[in-house]
């Protein structure tokens, strides 16, 4: 028996999902709902700690997912053999082996700003089909999500400084690695220490030099001049794995090209300036200090505004696990469904965790100094004289346009960072919130349905 990778096969993703979804659409197949026209929305019900925006990311990904949807021969066995599902009718299993993903997907652009409870995207298709996209939805908008708005706030923090996401071995499982990555770049990192990602995604990549290659040698200059000889162009070289002034010291008198030199560990503050200071009196005042070493945008920010000088950052664990803030609440709801009388909204009102019925837009109003000021979420058939937030992405399993370049969705960040309310941008913990507000329209709605019948809608 050979060993499972546990990567999926991407042709066929149909079981990328959970066991209820796969229970809720058999029951859909066997009770005639399977084709009802449906639409779910993503959405994060509030802001997690320590943030005060969001940047989507994921969306590629999620297109990715929907062109590629179908269950393979050997996963439609798999079910036939799940006890669960032995008195589910057999045109089910048909059915499942020529689903494919023929809906509708509106969507906010990636590297926009979002605030809760704003809809990130949202699907409409068959009901059965639908409903089976859950987990790989949110599972992807959220990991995404969550290292970009991590990775903005580096940004911000590092007042232009050079960026470099040195997380693969810290992230959760090697295709983690690979998402935060591009997430990271999306907001403005310089680029990746992760080679798949930086040939996958046509980003910078740093080549950094790492500890065991002093440990490999007796003499440390010596190892210096070597590593000298294999990169005669100049490379980043690591100065702390013994000492790290005696590093630097060994490492000016080896005679290799340096282009910049990394401290890992130890006073940073003090380090650097010393570094700083030596690197000059030796006539070297080109070659940059990095820096890295369990960093975050506290300790960023720190150790700038106490003039450490330092020209870049490899920033790994916090960035690509989001430490402070490592999950956030997506949510995907059904909003409305075509019935035997028509269209239907539908919501949920559980303590903490009410919805909204209806397909939905979300409008941004700027103020005088053309900042963002706040958000309106309505009806997608009102219309607001704001910018409206959810753009067609797909329609009818197909794409509207082209995908947006990486290197486009960055600069979209950028811009939309530079619009926020200057309060949004520093680390405080406790802010004025961005105001998000629900349409009265929407309101209206919402309280209509819920004075029904219990016995004609449920809200759990």
């Amino acid at each position: 028996m050979s060993a499972p990778s546990l990567y999926p096969n991407e042709q066929h993703l149909g079981l990328m999902t959970d066991m209820q979804a796969l229970t809720l659409a058999a029951g859909y197949y066997t009770h005639g709902l399977a084709d009802r026209k449906a639409t779910f929305e993503l959405s994060i019900r509030e802001m997690p700690p320590h943030r005060h925006y969001l940047v989507a990311a994921g969306l590629a990904q999620v297109i990715h997912y929907l062109l590629r949807f179908s269950f393979s021969p050997e996963q439609i066995r798999w079910l036939r053999q799940q006890p669960l599902f032995a008195k589910v009718p057999v045109g089910w299993y048909e059915k499942l082996d020529a689903l494919r993903f023929e809906g509708d997907l509106w969507a906010i652009p990636e590297g926009t700003m979002v605030f809760p409870p704003s809809p990130l995207l949202r699907v409409t298709a068959p009901l059965m089909a639908a409903q089976l996209l859950e987990t790989y939805l949110i599972s992807t908008i959220m990991m995404q999500t969550m290292v970009a708005s991590k990775a903005s706030r580096i940004v911000t923090a590092a007042q232009g400084r050079a960026l470099w996401d040195m997380g693969a071995r810290r992230a959760h499982g090697p295709q983690a690695g690979m998402l935060a990555a591009r997430a990271a770049y999306l907001a403005g990192f310089e680029g990746t220490s992760h080679a798949e990602a930086a040939r996958r995604l046509n980003i910078p990549t740093a080549g950094m030099q790492a500890h065991a290659w002093f440990m490999s040698f007796k003499d440390q200059k010596d190892a210096f001049r070597k590593f000298g000889e294999t990169f005669p162009e100049g490379v980043t070289v690591v100065l702390d794995t013994f000492d790290t002034l005696d590093g630097l010291n060994r490492a000016l008198s080896s005679g290799t090209a340096i282009q910049a030199v990394r401290i890992d560990s130890g006073h940073l503050l003090n380090l650097s300036r010393e570094v700083r200071r030596l690197l000059d009196a030796a006539g070297r005042p080109q070659v940059k200090i990095i820096v890295s070493g369990d960093l975050n945008e506290q300790r960023i920010h720190d150790l700038l505004a106490a003039g450490a000088p330092v020209d870049g950052f490899g920033v790994g664990t916090e960035l690509v696990t989001s430490l402070d803030a490592p999950s956030l609440g997506c949510v995907y709801k059904l909003v409305e469904i075509e019935t035997e009388f028509g269209l239907e909204g539908r919501l949920k009102n559980a303590p903490d965790k009410k919805s909204y019925p209806y397909a939905k837009q979300v409008y941004r109003f700027t103020g005088g100094d053309e900042r963002f000021e706040f958000d309106e979420i309505t009806r997608n058939t009102e219309t607001l004289y704001g910018d409206p937030l959810m753009m067609p992405i797909m329609k009818n399993g197909e794409l509207v346009e082209p995908l947006t370049s990486l290197a486009s969705l960055r600069t979209r960040c950028q811009e939309q960072r530079a619009l926020l309310p200057a309060r949004l941008l520093g680390l405080e913990e406790t802010v004025e919130p961005y105001r998000v507000r629900i349409s009265k329209h929407l309101e209206r709605e919402a309280e209509r349905l819920l004075s029904q019948s219990s016995d004609e809608f449920s809200f759990v």
